[in-house]
């Protein structure tokens, strides 16, 4: 009775996934069921889960296994509780006489996530698409909170815009490692000794050749308390050695918490360390 007593006071939230724009700029596997959790932490109710999906029907004819993928990945995010808005591709011909398919959802996507926000407190918009800017600005003069996900080429205006921009490496389990690790490792709880985590270099000390990683263990909590010491803080610190860093990372560049990097943990000396460690794309 008292956690009910507690959280009364539940968040609506809305989220809307471009899943063509995610999928061609790093997020290609991405866990929905695991975004949905993301996007309603804390205790938020998912009012609106809109994901908008290209459908090629001409080649849907012609490629069987085609048909089958695209539409199981339908029927997979309706079973997370998405509504799937499925978009034609249409083609069109360029000035030197080149084919090229079209499906885009961006107007659908921004007319729905505003007729649609009177009954929400909270919009997740999963883009990197600066075009979203002006969407966002309109949601929160509607008194929508609004925070952005995506994980490469990401408008730097999309993100100023955004009340939160979380990098979509960042999200504890929402994708699958880049690099490929022996099952055991992949078996792993995130955060645990040997487990692979992404996370980016907030502090770097060049002349004593280490720095730290912040990670996010949990999304449950206050994603602004960064201060790992603190009980309620959501993140893990992670020491990470110079000779760690990898060589297509100068150290001059750090830190840089637009770049994102993938590592196993091991515990050490200084705690937690990171080690095999590799350069994820940045996030702009």
């Amino acid at each position: 009775m008292g956690f009910i007593m507690e959280h009364t006071n539940f968040q609506k939230v809305g989220i809307y996934v471009d899943v063509s724009n995610i999928a061609q700029n790093g997020g290609y596997g991405m866990q929905y069921d695991v975004l949905r959790e993301f996007g309603c932490r804390n205790y938020g109710v998912a009012v609106r889960l809109n994901a908008y999906v290209a459908f090629d029907e001409e080649k849907s004819k012609t490629n069987p296994e085609y048909r089958v993928k695209s539409l199981n990945f339908h029927a997979t995010l309706r079973d997370f509780g998405y509504k799937v808005i499925v978009k034609k591709v249409h083609f069109f011909y360029d000035e030197f006489g080149n084919r090229y398919g079209k499906a885009n959802a961006d107007l659908d996507m921004a007319v729905d996530a505003l007729s649609q926000s009177d009954r929400l407190d909270s919009v997740l918009l999963v883009t990197g698409d600066g075009d979203f800017a002006q969407v966002i600005r309109a949601l929160q003069n509607k008194g929508c909170r609004v925070e952005c996900l995506a994980f490469r080429n990401v408008s730097h205006l999309l993100k100023m815009e955004a009340d939160v921009f979380t990098s979509g490496y960042l999200v504890p389990d929402l994708l699958p490692p880049i690099k490929e690790y022996p099952e055991a490792t992949l078996q792993l709880k995130w955060g645990e000794e040997d487990s692979v985590v992404r996370g980016i270099c907030y502090a770097f000390y060049r002349e004593k050749g280490f720095g730290f990683m912040r990670v996010l263990k949990s999304y449950q909590g206050g994603l602004w308390i960064t201060d790992s010491r603190k009980d309620d803080s959501p993140y893990m610190t992670v020491f990470v050695h110079e000779s760690q860093v990898p060589d297509s990372i100068s150290v001059f560049s750090l830190p840089n918490r637009d770049q994102v990097f993938e590592f196993k943990l091991q515990n050490g000396e200084k705690g937690m360390q990171a080690v095999d460690v590799v350069a994820i794309s940045p996030t702009q």
